[in-house]
């Protein structure tokens, strides 16, 4: 199978106790395939490890025992990561906050242009950050985070805290750029609506250490409807399977 493999060994977090210090046990012989093209969610509780899964991915964290590979061979470059927060640069407009991680490519100019026509921001690229509501914000981020062409795009709930129709706009957005080329996608999020309305495939994590308590592939045509009554009966289903 063509795509990602991650497997863990173990992966361990130090913790104080008064003056005593023991290693809290994070992920421990945990193996996880995520075919080319694929969008997975990864859903569970706080503090479950999905953070730290995707810092694993990203070459964040090296601090574990096992290995990662894309396509049979160690993954280096092409992995975009969308955080929580959009973390533009704020002395950069928002077209040059996009061309950042592409500056030294010929066709910069062209894509940066593209990506801010697909988000519906043309008029606002010389606006920058402190300009621009947070909607617009985590958009440029987006928008961002394809600029490379990535093979793996690695996403930290990027839309909390926005509210339900701004978020719903982002989804779809996010979508419609993953599309095009269908790199992986890896989610992670709180909101089980959410993760059924985007993924292919949604995988639940127990707490620690985390395990994988469901690998649920989701067959609903898109697009999708947070609201609709297959995603309602779906999530039913999936919270009585795994006792949400």
């Amino acid at each position: 199978m063509t795509g990602f493999n991650i497997n863990i060994r173990d992966k361990m977090f130090p913790l104080k106790v008064g003056n005593n210090e023991k290693k809290n046990v994070i992920f421990k012989n945990f193996d996880l395939k995520i075919p080319t093209g694929e969008l997975l969610c990864i859903f569970g509780p706080s503090g479950c490890g999905k953070t730290t899964l995707l810092n694993i991915v990203a070459g964040l964290d090296n601090k574990f025992n096992g290995f990662i590979t894309y396509n049979k061979k160690i993954l280096e470059e092409k992995i975009s990561y969308l955080f929580q927060a959009p973390r533009l640069f704020p002395w950069l407009t928002a077209q040059e906050n996009i061309e950042f991680p592409i500056k030294k490519e010929k066709n910069c100019k062209k894509i940066s242009n593209n990506l801010l026509e697909k988000i519906g921001l043309k008029k606002f690229a010389n606006s920058f950050p402190n300009k621009l509501s947070g909607g617009m914000q985590r958009r440029i981020a987006l928008a961002r985070a394809f600029s490379t062409n990535p093979e793996v795009l690695l996403l930290d709930e990027p839309f909390i805290s926005l509210d339900n129709k701004i978020a719903d706009q982002l989804r779809k957005l996010l979508i419609s750029l993953w599309k095009q080329k269908k790199p992986i996608i890896i989610f992670v999020t709180h909101d089980l609506n959410e993760a059924i309305q985007l993924s292919d495939r949604i995988l639940f994590l127990s707490n620690l250490p985390a395990k994988i308590l469901l690998d649920y592939k989701i067959n609903i045509k898109r697009p999708r409807k947070i609201n609709s009554a297959a995603v309602s009966s779906l999530k039913r289903l999936l919270s009585a399977s795994v006792r949400l």
